[in-house]
């Protein structure tokens, strides 16, 4: 396997040494991610032949330095108070004590190395920064951190957030940003919005929610299971075709979406291929489905909202009936799944959090099936002035077995879906017809 080697390493202030903010107080759907990895996204793109490389490094750390001026917590740290009660309370210490950003080589290895496998190569992880660290340390690590690996004919900005502070709608919000201010704009075109949304059973008068030792949170001697991942990619017709089976066989019109429709498509081929069974041997066990549930417009909230505003849905099927009934069934499930989202359901959850706060671990999400990221993040309209991205990938951070993350895709319409599945299933699933047929590569 290639070497990667670290040229430089420094931290990045805000530009601008004027800028000031106030703490910000951690809420109920912020704090529940504080033993969890950091979001770890990244996107590849090939090397501008008319530039020196390290000229490319000078301008993204300027443009990155620029861009914190519109997004100063992001330069922070989380900051702590300990009570005499034993609990801690979290919030953003919006110091400007920089944000990583780390320049590396992989002088061996091209564009092709990482798009070519079947699978995602182990190296991939590599190009991010923050591996190894969960979000509570983000009292003393950076909040953002930074890797541009320089690879033979391209290169790979990986970015590290940490997930108590903003949620994935936040990171490509960033990510967008930069490279606006990258390609030469004087200002960011979504105005963010820092201020704190907090249910009404939180006093205004202070913010802060106690916490208890997070070491109760643990799993003890918790050891990930070894998995594999790969990205399929559904094109715009496959993914129409899709829909319309789940609705002829529903008896509905157009009430599935297309999402909900590829959804169900990969619950069932995951349920199926990881037990490994026929629909006349099926057990009688349940299997749930976990989807993350965006509230920005449930609240509603405005769209520049910067911080976390999401929750986690859960459903379950039936194993017999998810597999007999066919793919109308499951997009049913699905379908009620998100119309039951609605906006009280989103305050009493938070406020129920409020009052017994559960902070999520990983040994918590191993052997599921997890819906999470979004196919409407503007990912390939992140150009630094360089032409599009022609792929994203994530890191480890969020990667356990059943962790299915969704993209755009790089043609208008498609989606790309990495999954992340213990290597029987996967293998499983690649010999699956059913499933293979919607696939597009």
């Amino acid at each position: 396997m290639a070497n990667i080697d670290v040229v430089s390493s420094c931290l990045v202030p805000t530009a601008s040494n004027e800028i000031s903010m106030p703490r910000l107080e951690l809420t109920p759907w912020d704090l529940p991610f504080l033993l969890l990895d950091p979001i770890q996204k990244g996107i590849l793109f090939y090397k501008p032949k008319s530039q020196d490389f390290q000229t490319i490094i000078h301008h993204l750390k300027t443009s990155l330095s620029r861009t914190l001026d519109f997004l100063p917590p992001l330069a922070g740290r989380l900051g702590t108070i300990e009570n005499d009660d034993n609990t801690t309370c979290f919030f953003i210490d919006c110091n400007n004590a920089g944000v990583e950003f780390t320049h590396a080589i992989v002088g061996a290895m091209s564009v092709s190395d990482i798009l070519g496998p079947t699978y995602v190569p182990q190296i991939v992880s590599s190009l991010f920064p923050l591996n190894g660290v969960v979000n509570c340390e983000g009292v003393s690590k950076p909040l953002l951190a930074v890797q541009v690996t320089e690879l033979v004919d391209g290169f790979f900005i990986g970015c590290a957030a940490n997930h108590a502070v903003i949620d994935g709608t936040s990171f490509w919000h960033f990510f967008n940003s930069w490279s606006e201010i990258s390609r030469g704009l004087e200002t960011i075109s979504k105005t963010p919005v820092f201020e704190r949304w907090f249910p009404s059973n939180i006093s205004k008068d202070n913010r802060l929610i106690p916490l208890p030792p997070l070491h109760k949170n643990l799993v003890p001697n918790f050891v990930p299971p070894p998995i594999l991942v790969r990205v399929f990619q559904f094109s715009r017709e496959r993914v129409v075709k899709l829909k319309a089976k789940a609705n002829a066989e529903a008896g509905s019109t157009e009430k599935i979406s297309s999402f909900q429709a590829l959804i169900a498509h990969l619950w069932r081929s995951v349920t199926r291929c990881r037990n490994q069974v026929s629909i006349e041997k099926v057990n009688s066990q349940d299997v749930d489905l976990l989807l993350v549930v965006g509230t920005r417009s449930r609240i509603p909230l405005p769209d520049g909202y910067f911080g976390n505003a999401v929750y986690i849905a859960k459903t379950g099927a039936n194993e017999a009936e998810l597999l007999e009934n066919g793919l109308g069934y499951a997009g049913l499930k699905v379908n009620q799944l998100v119309a039951q989202q609605s906006s009280e359901v989103a305050i009493n959850l938070a406020e129920e959090w409020a009052k017994n706060p559960r902070i999520f671990n990983k040994g918590a999400r191993q052997n599921i099936f997890a819906v999470s990221s979004s196919p409407r993040h503007n990912v390939y309209g992140t150009n630094f002035g360089w032409g599009k991205p022609i792929a994203v990938r994530s890191g480890n951070g969020y990667r356990g077995d059943g962790m299915i993350m969704f993209f755009p895709g790089a043609d208008p319409g498609g989606i790309d879906v990495e999954a992340c599945l213990s290597p029987a299933t996967l293998q499983a699933m690649e010999a699956d017809a059913e499933f293979m047929e919607a696939v597009t590569i």
